[in-house]
């Protein structure tokens, strides 16, 4: 049977609702203020930034030198990525050009031609009889002049330097002994000037000075210093009053 009975005070019952929650932005906000106070989590990481222009390198926080060295490595891998395309294909044509290189034919174009082109024809009339190519000879003499000049500026090793010197000085011959008469003069100073401007790379902190080493005697004479206790002399005379004598 259906109950008849009613409550008390005559309401129906009513189910109970849940307690009201602070909503999330509240909460939020209440974070964000709470960082930003004195001793807060950002409010600490702003004086760290605020400080890193005085204290440098060896006086910032440890989290902004990791911050830093995270983004040069990836705008190298960046730059490494936008490169590797055009270094790849560098590379490809340099080891494949053996085969290909005509030595002796106007292939170079511009201001590298006034170089390039007395080289090239100086390697083919005097490379007849050898048991490689002068295509081949080319590429070597390419090969040891890029060497030498990355080689020279990374390591500054003197042999080195001295093969880079070396091959300057023989392409400047080559040039001078191949160009005709009438602009010799002129392509031998182009030759030159390139070479010393590539020099200013290769031969990076080379000094020509000679280093002196002098040495400073200042003269002055050497004190000993010994340590000596002195005790002073014991006047002559009666012992005093107040000095008694042992076993008496």
């Amino acid at each position: 049977m259906q109950s008849n009975d009613k409550p008390l005070n005559g309401q129906a019952d009513t189910p109970e609702l849940p307690p009201a929650t602070e909503p999330r932005f509240e909460a939020l906000r209440e974070w964000w203020n709470n960082a930003w106070d004195e001793g807060g989590a950002l409010h600490a990481r702003w004086e760290d930034i605020r400080r890193a222009r005085h204290a440098g390198w060896h006086g910032m926080a440890h989290w902004i030198k990791a911050a830093l060295g995270l983004a040069g490595i990836c705008a190298v891998i960046i730059l490494l990525d936008g490169a590797t395309d055009a270094l790849a294909d560098r590379m490809h044509r340099l080891l494949t050009a053996v085969p290909r290189v005509q030595v002796g034919a106007d292939t170079s174009t511009g201001v590298s031609a006034v170089v390039d082109q007395p080289i090239r024809s100086y390697i083919a009339a005097h490379s007849a009889g050898l048991p490689i190519s002068a295509s081949t000879v080319y590429t070597l003499w390419q090969v040891t002049g890029l060497f030498s000049l990355i080689g020279g500026f990374i390591t500054r090793s003197n042999g080195i330097r001295l093969t880079w010197s070396c091959w300057g000085f023989a392409g400047i011959a080559m040039v001078w002994t191949t160009t005709p008469d009438t602009s010799r003069t002129v392509a031998t100073a182009i030759a030159v000037l390139a070479w010393t401007i590539a020099s200013a790379f290769a031969l990076r902190g080379l000094n020509l000075r000679p280093r002196v080493f002098s040495t400073v005697h200042t003269g002055a004479p050497q004190i000993t210093v010994q340590p000596q206790i002195h005790i002073p002399a014991q006047p002559d005379g009666p012992a005093p009053d107040s000095v008694r004598q042992l076993g008496r």
